[in-house]
């Protein structure tokens, strides 16, 4: 069946609809990224953190992105994730160039579209598990009611089904990151942007989100896109992408890469 064009609407203070598109169909690309430069001004200095990027990827794939520290990472995963907007160039997100939203149609899809992942969790401290990924929902208008039965059914499918009503600091690291999973999942997203989910986490707790991750994407269908120097989540990956000096170096299908401890910097192996 050819992709058609679905209209989904959201209503701001004024009851005013707020238009935005998304395309069905398989195989199309849920973020594209179009000869993007982000520059930002230090006094007299002018940083070019991004120079140029071009970059695809499509629904339903796992990527994960590598560099250096200064190399611009950062500022493209803030790109894709509508935290930032362009000096020039488009981004994308299911064929809405996002640097056209005003702020509430951006706030709308973020909330819609896009859910976060954080190496630090950042889990509200007094909310219970229930809540903090009930609030997601709340934000988007779910009834109190579904909205907490969908929780539910979240945090049981991370394996905390019996932790619910358990507030951070009364869970484990990798509980923790479980918890930030499920709320990044609350609102059905098209993607999901995981910043080094695992950089606070041991061994044998990383190897779990990273499965935990996999399975969602292999099971779900879900789009995750991770900034990682985890070797174990690139080898889950089906895509990677080195970028370096503020411009995608090269791109590899996991299974043509040979992957080396040495090489996860973008070098040549």
């Amino acid at each position: 069946m050819p992709a058609e064009n679905n209209l989904e609407s959201a209503k701001d203070k004024d009851n005013k609809e707020v238009k935005v598109r998304a395309v069905e169909g398989t195989k199309e690309n849920t973020v594209r990224i179009r000869n993007v430069v982000k520059r930002y001004e230090m006094g007299s200095v002018i940083v070019e953190a991004l120079r140029g990027v071009n970059m695809e990827v499509q629904r339903g794939e796992y990527i994960s992105i590598m560099g250096p520290s200064g190399s611009g990472k950062s500022t493209l995963f803030n790109m894709i994730g509508g935290l930032d907007k362009p000096t020039d160039g488009r981004v994308y997100i299911d064929e809405v160039d996002i640097a056209q939203l005003d702020a509430y149609e951006l706030a709308w899809l973020r909330c819609r579209k896009i859910g976060y992942i954080f190496q630090s969790f950042n889990l509200i401290p007094v909310m219970t598990a229930l809540e903090n990924v009930t609030l997601p929902m709340t934000f988007a208008g779910v009834p109190s009611e579904e909205g907490v039965e969908k929780a539910v059914d979240l945090l049981t499918m991370v394996g905390l089904g019996d932790r619910i009503q358990h507030k951070p600091l009364e869970l484990s690291g990798g509980q923790q990151q479980r918890v930030a999973v499920a709320r990044a999942l609350a609102n059905d997203p098209a993607i999901v942007l995981a910043d080094e989910p695992t950089g606070n986490l041991d061994l044998n707790t990383g190897r779990e989100i990273i499965s935990l991750l996999k399975r969602l994407n292999e099971e779900n269908g879900v789009t995750i896109i991770s900034a990682t120097h985890d070797l174990k989540m690139l080898d889950v990956s089906d895509r990677i992408f080195w970028i370096r000096d503020g411009r995608i170096d090269k791109v590899g299908a996991r299974h043509e890469i040979e992957l080396e401890v040495g090489a996860l910097e973008g070098e040549e192996a």
